[in-house]
């Protein structure tokens, strides 16, 4: 198919040879031989009359045009496949696609390892990828390179539809034989306490954050890069740990721990669910996003009893 005289299946080898910055990679990925790779980037520097990619050791450095086009292409990939997508009728018992999300370590455990349960029987062949968010995730989601961002509400980007899933309280938690555990928990002990936080590095966890927000600064002893980290490094010492309520009533079924209320007014966590506003009419994705509703209010009925 050509389109003012170029041929579109070049702008996909185009859009692989930016991402990846190599010949071969970009072969592997469109299962492609090397040679049809560059014969196909000769053809599109004679179209755009610029070298677009330029060999620089084992890698291939853009040309400002390249990086123009770069974005654009991408989107162009992105807004196609899902009009398509989302023009084809999905019957979940036959389908075989494969839908990715976006989601922490705790939207996991809470949410999607009993969705998943239940989507083996609804539809058997249906996959599920599940990606960590990063810096980048938002930028995954306006290029279609994710289906759903599973995200609180304050991280979640305002260009494209979302929408409430549940809402969640903070609890502290701590070994089953820590003495605070024993009687009412108040915040001068907890600010005073050793705490367990989650932390990528570079920015404070939700929880540390809030916390500062009330301009008390949590006394932080250990840092974990995963929520599903935390509840480990408490038992067997005084040391506590903020943690969402639905998640550290499921991790007191497996250690030794205990919980109690926060002894301090605290926000609610808000989890909503996000997705590109090309593919409100993509059946599949209504099918996933009423799934995911369902299982929500299912985690609610379960946690009010």
């Amino acid at each position: 198919m050509r389109f003012n005289r170029l041929d579109l299946n070049l702008l996909v080898v185009l859009n692989a040879l930016l991402r990846e910055r190599s010949v071969t990679r970009a072969a592997r990925e469109l299962h492609l031989s090397q040679p049809a790779i560059s014969a196909s980037l000769a053809r599109l520097r004679d179209y755009f009359n610029d070298e677009l990619l330029i060999p620089h050791g084992k890698r291939m450095i853009p040309t400002a045009h390249a990086q123009n086009l770069a974005p654009l292409v991408a989107q162009a990939l992105a807004d196609i496949e899902m009009r398509i997508m989302g023009a084809a009728v999905f019957e979940p018992q036959s389908s075989k696609r494969c839908f990715r999300l976006c989601a922490s370590d705790y939207i996991c455990v809470v949410l999607l390892r009993p969705l998943v349960a239940e989507l083996e029987k609804a539809a058997p062949g249906v996959r599920i990828n599940i990606s960590a968010p990063t810096q980048d995730t938002k930028l995954q989601l306006e290029r279609g390179d994710i289906d759903f961002l599973l995200t609180p509400e304050q991280f979640a980007s305002n260009e494209h539809p979302r929408q409430l899933l549940f809402e969640e309280r903070y609890v502290a938690v701590g070994c089953r034989s820590n003495p605070l555990f024993q009687q009412e928990l108040t915040a001068e002990q907890f600010f005073a306490h050793g705490q367990v936080v989650i932390s990528d590095g570079h920015a404070p966890s939700l929880a540390a954050h809030a916390q500062c927000q009330l301009n008390r600064r949590p006394k932080i002893d250990v840092e974990c890069a995963s929520i599903i980290s935390v509840p480990w490094m408490l038992p067997g010492t005084r040391r506590i740990a903020m943690m969402q309520e639905r998640l550290a009533k499921l991790m007191v079924t497996m250690l030794p721990l205990s919980t109690a209320p926060l002894p301090f007014e605290f926000p609610l966590l808000r989890e909503v669910v996000q997705y590109h506003s090309a593919r409100v009419e993509d059946s599949g994705m209504r099918w996933l996003l009423g799934a995911l509703h369902a299982q929500a209010k299912v985690i609610q009925m379960l946690s009010s009893h």
